[in-house]
């Protein structure tokens, strides 16, 4: 079992940054491949960011690339999501996840933290 938490959200004016972290609470965090979802009011959970066990590989949504990094620090059993240009449409409750596979678009999302808020102002 793996418990993720996620911290770092709140309210931002359009324009700024922010980063998301997600701790894990296991210690073969590098045994998993990393992934940031959101979820929209009224709108279904969607992929954002992944990246491989060993930060090897990314991936991201079209609609967040270039503006989203994700990273990971395994000797920090802790995942990051920097955010840039944030956007009202970026407002949303946001996933880590984490899963198994080879690669980024396979992996398999077994674990998720509780999400936390992010709400873009205008």
């Amino acid at each position: 079992q793996v418990q993720l938490v996620e911290s770092g959200g709140g309210l931002v004016r359009a324009g700024g940054s922010l980063t998301l972290s997600c701790a894990a609470s296991r210690r073969t965090f590098t045994a998993y491949n990393m992934g940031w979802f959101r979820q929209a009011p009224g709108k279904e959970r969607e992929f954002v960011a992944g990246i491989t066990w060993s930060g090897g590989s990314t991936r991201y949504s079209d609609s967040v690339k270039g503006r989203f990094t994700i990273s990971r620090d395994n000797a920090k059993n802790t995942v990051y999501l920097r955010i840039n240009s944030l956007q009202p449409e970026d407002t949303a409750v946001y996933y880590c996840t984490a899963g198994a596979g080879r690669v980024v678009i396979t992996t398999v999302y077994e674990y998720w933290g509780q999400g936390i808020q992010v709400t873009v102002s205008s």
